[in-house]
């Protein structure tokens, strides 16, 4: 019994209970791609119960397989990457996280970045990644200080190019960034490396680490581990949970990657087995981005990625699919959207269809999971 979990990072199927406290009312990743996508059509996520999960007239209901689906709500008072995964994996986030968008970081911060690094910095305000670059990318490689933003999220993001800073110093100064800022709750420090050339520089997305704070609690993850189960993290899983709970981490390059990692998975994993997995892409190039056409064309290629994956899955290994939160392309803005997220569980087991309806909290994935484990409380 293996159970291989896919986050399709941000598929949010529309906002959530508390979406006008985020400043999100009306935001619908899912439905609003649909609404602009003439011949929109994703027939596996269909066959799958997508259609149960997101109410829309051009995502078809069948009558289900062999499935379970659900609609989870957030309760985590955030609608962070980070927030998510451990809310799934049993952590509700109640701390409140710092955040800088309005005023950028003080002083007493940037002091202590300054004390870890002689190149200096530039910028501190909240920023697109790709914006911020082609704004201060010439100062950047003229001056050699890093680029320092952050967004409507609790991040410290650190980019600089690959060709003035080596990509070992940029990770270790991370590295250092996180342990300052513990102190003073930011979740995650981020390196965001680039290259090219005025007006063409270009983020490195493969070369992105994120450094996160330590989860709050025990996860789930350790739990797996306590009995038994082998924990996979594909992508930046490892990262997002501090390398705690993870037996084995698998880097990727794309989504597209990721999904021959699952691939080769199948073949090799054994049994007892979870395989988590994160597919960035949608997130990190397409919802932030606002590229609508972008998003859809990587929801195909994941789509016509299911077949393969399900003939080649045993009897009694699960898919589960969900999302970590929104990111709206056709939204205000550039950040996260506070939403809804699907939960699909499919299993060659499964002997019919169930609407798990409405769920109270991103930890129903996680109970779901350890009920299929045979895990207790």
């Amino acid at each position: 019994m293996r159970v291989f979990h896919f986050v399709l990072d941000s598929l949010g199927i529309g906002n959530a209970p508390d979406a006008e406290d985020f400043g999100d009312k009306g935001s619908d990743t899912l439905g609003h791609i649909a609404d602009k996508i003439d011949g929109f059509s994703l027939p596996n996520l269909e066959f799958l119960g997508l259609g149960h999960v997101k109410d829309h007239p051009k995502i078809l209901k069948y009558p289900g397989c062999g499935c379970k689906v659900g609609k989870m709500i957030e309760l985590s008072g955030s609608k962070d990457t980070s927030a998510g995964h451990w809310e799934m994996m049993g952590v509700k986030v109640d701390t409140a996280f710092a955040h800088f968008h309005k005023n950028g970081f003080p002083d007493e911060i940037l002091k202590e970045f300054e004390s870890i690094t002689d190149r200096g910095w530039i910028g501190n305000f909240a920023a697109s990644g790709t914006e911020i670059i082609k704004e201060l990318g010439d100062e950047h490689v003229k001056t050699g200080k890093f680029i320092v933003y952050t967004s409507a999220d609790s991040v410290f993001q650190i980019a600089s190019h690959s060709g003035t800073v080596p990509l070992e110093e940029l990770y270790e100064v991370c590295e250092k960034t996180r342990n300052l800022l513990n102190k003073h709750k930011v979740l995650r420090v981020i390196a965001r490396p680039f290259n090219g050339s005025t007006g063409k520089y270009t983020r490195l997305n493969s070369k992105r680490h994120d450094y996160s704070m330590k989860p709050t609690g025990k996860t789930y993850l350790e739990d797996f581990q306590e009995n038994g189960i082998k924990v996979i993290g594909v992508g930046k899983i490892p990262d997002i949970f501090a390398h705690i709970g993870v037996d084995e981490k698998i880097h990727t390059e794309s989504n597209i990657d990721g999904m021959k990692k699952n691939l080769e998975l199948l073949q090799n994993a054994p049994d007892r087995s979870f395989i988590f997995t994160n597919l960035v892409e949608f997130d990190a190039l397409y919802g932030h981005r606002r590229d609508v056409e972008g998003y859809y064309r990587a929801l195909q290629d994941f789509d016509n990625y299911l077949p393969e994956f399900i003939d080649k899955m045993n009897d009694d290994d699960f898919l589960v699919l969900t999302a970590d939160h929104g990111c709206d392309p056709t939204f205000k803005g550039t950040d996260h959207t506070r939403e809804m997220v699907p939960l699909i569980i499919y299993s060659n087991s499964y002997s019919g269809f169930e609407d798990l309806g409405e769920l109270k909290g991103f930890m129903n994935d996680g109970n779901k999971i350890k009920e299929i484990f045979g895990i207790g409380d």
